[in-house]
């Protein structure tokens, strides 16, 4: 069997055969792109997070929390307002659970 050091091949080996794993990391992942996009968005109009905050009606503790990686607690109409905010709009596509199939 051929050795990687491809992190993503090796966590996807891993949770592959452990639902419960598999599940955490798909939950992680979501964080960390809701996280990303927020923080891009906010940067690309060129506001602060008190500024963002502001134009929420919130406070900056809030969007430093919604823009770290490891907070849970993103809600559908929190991520709407902020789209609001930002002239934008939330998008959300379900797609079926398939694993990639290494070569």
């Amino acid at each position: 069997m051929h050795q990687t050091n491809d992190a993503i091949k090796i966590i996807d080996k891993m949770t592959r055969t452990n639902p419960e794993l598999e599940a955490m990391v798909a939950e992680a992942s979501i964080n960390v792109e809701v996280a990303q996009l927020i923080y891009e968005a906010r940067t690309l109009a060129g506001l602060t997070q008190k500024q963002l905050a502001e134009l929420v009606g919130t406070k900056q503790p809030v969007i430093a929390r919604l823009e770290d990686a490891d907070y849970e607690g993103h809600s559908l109409s929190m991520l709407q307002k902020i789209a609001r905010a930002l002239n934008q709009r939330v998008v959300i596509h379900l797609t079926p659970m398939e694993h990639e199939q290494s070569a």
